[in-house]
């Protein structure tokens, strides 16, 4: 039995085989996204790495210890300078006041294009950050975790949707939008770990619970 080939043949299959796997392609984080949101992989190693323990409240927190809003980049204070990070085409003024633009709220998918309507948010709340370690902290070091830019702590949001969260960890309020549970928890353990902050229990099962859904 013969068995014959074309050279173009066999080069098209070699062509074939040799061919690289398609390389994979990272999906997109939400938008606006601060700077430091580590994989979902990442966060699980990060959030098993964390001290559990109870919060300890002593009922000695007050905001001023935290202070906020400090001039961080020409004249534009903290912030300003997120409103201007994460919104879409912001006009600002010589004083780093926004005049115009528009922003789309992460949490909740609301759009607006007035400044006042839009909180700036701590993805870890003050207080509890306090009461889960910063206590005893200087208040230096809190004023740097209160205007930390450099990691998805500092978030521009629906002013409203920020005031329902309030001062509340995971297990006791998760942003309207569940398509943005993973993102959330990525970066609210990103914080907690680079802060040396501690999660209660219930804390670690909701942020398991919303790494899941990665």
């Amino acid at each position: 039995m013969r068995f014959s080939y074309t050279i173009g043949g066999l080069l098209s299959a070699n062509a074939v085989l040799a061919a690289p796997a398609p390389a994979p392609v990272a999906m997109p984080k939400p938008m606006p996204t601060p700077p430091g949101i580590p994989s979902a992989s990442s966060a699980k190693t990060q959030l098993a790495a964390l001290t559990v323990k109870a919060a300890v409240d002593d009922g000695t927190y007050e905001r001023d210890l935290f202070p906020t809003w400090d001039t961080i980049e020409g004249t534009c204070n903290t912030r300003e300078y997120v409103l201007k990070r994460d919104g879409t085409n912001v006009v600002v003024g010589s004083d780093c006041y926004p005049t115009s633009g528009t922003w789309t709220s992460p949490y909740d998918g609301g759009k607006w294009t007035a400044p006042s309507d839009v909180d700036i948010d701590h993805m870890v709340p003050l207080k509890n950050a306090w009461i889960s370690g910063a206590s005893a902290w200087t208040t230096a070091k809190r004023e740097q975790f209160a205007n930390d830019v450099t990691r998805p702590q500092l978030w521009a949001v629906t002013d409203n949707v920020n005031q329902s969260k309030g001062d509340k960890s995971p297990d006791s309020w998760k942003p309207p939008l569940s398509s943005f549970y993973c993102t959330y928890a990525e970066s609210w353990i990103a914080v907690k770990s680079y802060w040396g902050l501690t999660i209660t229990s219930a804390e670690k099962t909701a942020l398991t619970s919303m790494l899941a859904t990665c």
